[in-house]
């Protein structure tokens, strides 16, 4: 069964935690016990990314989560032009290393553009004997 959850957050510090706290209350909520803490770090990056360089002053962010089986796939999407980049941080730069933690975690990720904006999506692949409903237990 497909489930689906989507919640818009203001352009504001608060919401990245806020962001994290829905994504880990609705994975709990569907029964996807693994990988919480790859999933709550990925969505805190992408959360920051869409705050600090994808929503314009004024507007939201959106985040969705999307579970699918064994799949879970989380989309952040806002309404700012451009793409997010990889960087190469310097061993004391204090940032630039998030779309390299997202990589590193999700087992797929992406971006898809669309005017305006653009969703940053990453899927992450969760051991069915842990997500209810899968293996015939839930």
């Amino acid at each position: 069964m497909l489930l689906s959850r989507q919640r818009r957050f203001p352009r504001a510090r608060r919401s990245v935690s806020a962001a994290r706290g829905f994504a880990l209350e609705t994975l709990d909520e569907w029964g996807y016990q693994d990988r919480q803490d790859d999933v709550r770090l990925c969505v805190s990056e992408l959360a920051t990314n869409a705050l600090l360089h994808g929503a314009p002053p004024g507007r939201e962010f959106s985040l969705t989560l999307v579970g699918d089986g064994p799949l879970v796939r989380v989309e952040v999407r806002d309404s700012g032009g451009g793409r997010p980049q990889m960087m190469d941080p310097e061993a004391d730069d204090c940032g630039g290393r998030g779309l390299h933690l997202v990589m590193a975690l999700a087992d797929d990720f992406g971006v898809t553009p669309h005017p305006p904006g653009k969703t940053v999506w990453a899927v992450f692949k969760m051991d069915p004997a842990e997500v209810k409903g899968c293996n015939g237990n839930g």
